[in-house]
């Protein structure tokens, strides 16, 4: 492998970790086993600390396919919390608000989705995000305790391909979605509960793909250092034959 003339990485991310986390953490590894003094390291989209899965990671020559590699549709799976809200829609914040859920049945649930979930949608971003509003982050005004409408957040038009319900199982439920670039399964959690006369928010999120990259296909960050150890291996005895 010739990581400085390009390579593309397929990740799979551990829970907490932030993307920037994954290429530092790649980054020092190429340098300290591979021996490599300067590399570029650069992912192809962001996923949430408290989500695991795909992170496409390229390095070298190929930091240049970047842009294009974020430009295609993602997988994920995710479960939402029905019945409360939070400020940031997922974990990362205690609970703001309480609703009633026991109205909710499968088969509001399943409408919901197909009518209101599938197809073109317009979706207003979390404010704990990092969309820049006048030169700011705008997780940085929300920290600051500006309000959704304060930040003067914009709703954008998205894509979802499909949406499924996996497992109803109140107060969660669990689906897979496919969806466009720039798809804020965090928005989904907080707008399905609402949709549904109650409050959501998202508690477990795994990206199961980007474009042809799969998880099935991602290495951990152990089975990385591996793949380091076993190519500065076989490069210092191909120096030595």
């Amino acid at each position: 492998m010739d990581f400085l003339a390009g390579e593309v990485l397929i990740i799979d991310k551990p829970l907490t970790w932030t993307s920037f986390d994954v290429v530092n953490k790649v980054r020092l590894m190429l340098k300290q086993i591979m021996g490599i003094k300067k590399i570029k390291v650069g992912h192809a989209g962001t996923l949430d600390p408290l989500a695991t899965g795909v992170v496409v990671l390229c390095t070298g020559k190929a930091t240049k396919q970047i842009e294009q590699l974020m430009d295609h549709d993602k997988e994920y799976t995710a479960t939402i919390r029905l019945g409360a809200t939070t400020p940031c829609f997922d974990l990362e914040k205690e609970i703001d608000a309480t609703y009633p859920y026991e109205h909710i049945t499968r088969e509001m649930v399943e409408k919901v989705l197909r009518e209101q979930f599938t197809g073109e949608i317009m979706q207003v971003p979390p404010i704990f995000s990092a969309i820049s509003i006048n030169g700011k982050r705008a997780y940085e005004l929300a920290r600051k305790g500006a309000t959704e409408e304060e930040t003067g957040l914009k709703p954008r038009q998205i894509t979802i391909e499909s949406i499924e319900l996996l497992n109803f199982n109140l107060p969660d439920v669990e689906v897979r979605i496919k969806c466009s670039k720039g798809t804020y399964i965090r928005s989904i959690a907080r707008d399905l509960g609402y949709a549904l006369q109650s409050g959501g928010h998202l508690t477990a999120l795994r990206r199961v793909r980007v474009g042809d990259a799969k998880v099935e296909d991602a290495l951990n960050m152990e089975q990385i250092k591996a793949l380091l150890e076993s190519e500065a291996s076989r490069n210092k005895t191909e120096e030595n034959i």
